[in-house]
């Protein structure tokens, strides 16, 4: 499963992030991970939830993201959710086509069984259609 939460900068998405992972934290029985551009939000998550931050790993496409979130998979087999927080920012899709991306993320979904939570700095108006579907919150 793929979920976005979309809207424009500013409009809350990160707040809607990290209020719906740390009420699902408490009801599954495998991990969760939260990737984001910085470390900034570490108090706000629970302490069974591990924060990644992506740009400390030296990644600079989307092709790198991509793989590095296939490395993640495959060293968790217990890893059940993740989520991003900035993923335009964070899979170097700011100002690019992300249909793509999102196809590969389902890919990935469908195929280890992980759920994806994104947060998608884009208003509803600009999601390509394709993807609108998945839209979970509209801000």
């Amino acid at each position: 499963m793929v979920q976005l939460i979309v809207g424009k900068k500013g409009k809350g998405k990160t707040k809607c992030l990290l209020d719906k992972v740390n009420t699902e934290v408490k009801n599954i029985l495998g991990n969760v991970v939260y990737l984001d551009k910085d470390t900034a939000h570490m108090y706000e998550l629970n302490n069974k939830i591990r924060l990644i931050s992506v740009p400390d790993f030296g990644i600079s496409t989307t092709e790198e993201f991509i793989g590095f979130v296939l490395g993640i998979i495959s060293q968790d087999h217990d890893l059940e959710q993740m989520y991003f927080d900035s993923f335009l920012i964070i899979s170097d899709l700011k100002g690019k086509d992300i249909v793509p991306s999102i196809r590969r993320i389902r890919e990935i979904s469908e195929k280890y069984g992980v759920d994806f939570v994104l947060s998608v700095s884009m208003d509803e108006s600009e999601i390509p259609e394709e993807i609108k579907p998945l839209i979970a919150i509209s801000l």
